[in-house]
């Protein structure tokens, strides 16, 4: 058998041999880039273009659908009809081109818009079917897919609900004409937003002025959904009752009232300050001032000092005023390789011997303390201040432009068309299937027939997380040796521990026998009346002792 030490360093030595081949293989393999588990397993290009080709390959019909209440829906498979329906702006700031794309994941036949190259303004809009007027008390909902092929680091993906009245010549579109609603996602650095943004008309000033979601930077997975190049789905339903509600990949991600949650307020304050009034001259804030009628005491000395020598303090009778407390070192020697060029050499100087054993050594004086008649700085005690008048604040007044609009809904300018007017630092963001209308059922009947399918297939060929740690190790093999050791070092400590208990007694057992010492009792039993249980350990211990010796004989053997 074994020693445990030799098992011990077999054990490792089958490890480390392990980790050499893994090591030499990987040598001389080709290097790859280091494996990111959080992003999906990188294949071969053969095995990419194989994928792709059998995506693009899928048969793909654009789904006809029946929608009740819709004002535009746009799937992009429709080249020709793109090209007639959709305008680009022709504003010389614009110099991005949108394209047509179908994307390495999806068939050929389903089409996407996309903003296929980085660091360039992109615009481009269309009509709605007619113009939704929010004066009908319908609900209005916004939903549309993205798509970050290339991830986004800065830039946004919103879309622009344009002003009825702003929609004449869409070839003028640029980022000043007039909306009604933008909403989207938005991210630059580490700031994601999820904006819902309404262009509100006031009637008093006959401005707009733009009134933000408050809970735009608050949006829970909004960042992964700019790094994981999936298919997302944000949507908003605006009600007639004020009330919205958002959400990203059909789970909500807030809510709120238009009356509540949007800044500025949607509706002025009833008063405001008075921009013309000004705090009178006599007007006191001090609640105290200094009594005018004090007088500084005539026994006041404000050149007294803080503190003084202690009169009473007596100097200790032993104590030595002409022994100095530091004297030269008399052993010290003047190192030989001093020059007196740079000054005569001078002993260091150490404690005084003849001052240790008295209070002290040298000029003696007395201690100080707190001057019992100092007062400083004399100052007028401090008294109400009978003009105090509180602290000034300009009067309040009426607000000459306030108003208080009970339903901005339907307040909100009609809306003629929609608008993506971007800028972006990533390529190849992609947009589809793209709905306005006042049916959420006509929403949700475009998210299950394209997006959710498009959820489906991505979990369906999404590797689980034991694929991702399989192809991990196929990578660096050499964790196999960490991992083996790992179980069975821990392993074998644990059934060596146990056998090691189990020979100690065998041993001790042994030894007793063969010594013919006494066993040791705590109960002290009658030694005349061996205990049954005893005998039978005994002839246990002699079997085990027996099977024992065989072993070591074959092992010499």
């Amino acid at each position: 058998m074994l020693s445990r030490r030799k098992s011990l360093f077999l054990i490792l030595s089958i490890g480390l041999t392990f980790i050499v081949v893994a090591n030499r293989r990987l040598a001389v393999a080709d290097e790859g880039p280091e494996l990111d588990t959080d992003q999906p397993i990188k294949a071969t290009d053969d095995q990419v273009k194989q994928e792709e080709d059998s995506a693009k390959s899928k048969s793909y019909t654009s789904p006809k659908i029946k929608l009740d209440g819709v004002f535009l829906y746009e799937n992009f498979d429709d080249q020709q009809q793109f090209k007639t329906k959709w305008i680009n702006s022709k504003d010389p700031k614009y110099t991005g081109e949108w394209q047509l794309n179908s994307g390495p994941d999806r068939p050929h036949a389903d089409l996407q818009l996309l903003l296929p190259v980085k660091a360039r303004h992109y615009a481009i809009s269309s009509k709605l079917s007619e113009p939704f007027k929010f004066s009908d008390d319908k609900p209005l909902v916004v939903q549309y897919e993205v798509q970050f092929r290339e991830g986004l680091d800065c830039g946004g993906a919103y879309v622009k609900l344009l002003r009825n009245s702003a929609i004449d010549d869409l070839t003028k579109l640029t980022d000043k004409t007039p909306y009604s609603i933008m909403f989207g996602p938005d991210k630059c650095g580490s700031e994601a937003k999820l904006h819902f943004i309404i262009q509100y008309y006031n009637p008093k000033t006959q401005e707009y002025g733009e009134k933000h979601w408050k809970q735009a930077k608050y949006v829970n997975n909004l960042l992964a959904a700019f790094s994981d190049k999936k298919h997302h789905l944000f949507k908003l339903v605006l009600e007639p009752s004020n009330n919205f509600e958002i959400f990203l990949d059909d789970k909500s991600v807030g809510k709120g009232n238009l009356l509540e949650d949007v800044d500025p307020p949607i509706n002025p304050p009833k008063e405001i300050v008075d921009p013309s009034d000004t705090k009178p001259d006599d007007w006191d804030e001090r609640p105290q001032i200094e009594d005018p009628q004090a007088t500084k005491p005539e026994d006041w000395d404000e050149n007294a000092p803080k503190t003084i020598e202690d009169p009473n303090a007596k100097k200790p009778s032993d104590w030595l005023d002409n022994e100095p407390k530091y004297v030269p070192d008399p052993n010290a020697k003047k190192p030989e390789d001093w020059e007196d060029m740079d000054g005569e050499w001078e002993a260091p100087l150490i404690d005084n011997p003849a001052c240790e054993q008295v209070s002290g050594c040298g000029e003696w004086k007395p201690p100080t303390i707190a001057n019992p008649n100092y007062k400083g700085k004399w100052k007028p005690p401090k008294i109400d201040n009978p003009n105090y008048k509180g602290k000034w604040a300009p009067r309040s007044i009426p607000n000459p432009d306030y108003f208080f609009d009970e339903k901005p809904f339907s307040s909100l300018d009609p809306i003629g068309a929609i608008a993506y007017e971007l800028w972006s630092m990533a390529d190849n963001i992609a947009f589809d299937n793209l709905i306005i209308t006042n049916n959420p059922e006509s929403a949700h009947l475009v998210q299950v027939l394209s997006w959710e399918e498009k959820k489906a297939e991505a979990d369906a060929s999404s590797p689980s997380q034991l694929t991702r740690a399989m192809h991990y190790l196929k990578m660096h093999p050499w964790l196999w040796a960490i991992i083996v050791i790992a179980i069975a070092l821990p392993l074998f400590i644990f059934i060596s521990y146990c056998c090691e208990t189990k020979k100690s007694s065998t041993d001790e057992s042994a030894r007793r026998k063969k010594t013919d010492e006494s066993k040791p009792d705590e109960s002290e039993p009658d030694e005349s009346k061996p205990d049954e249980h005893e005998r039978q350990d005994d002839d246990n211990d002699d079997e085990e002792v027996a099977e024992e010796e065989e072993d070591e004989e074959e092992g010499e053997e």
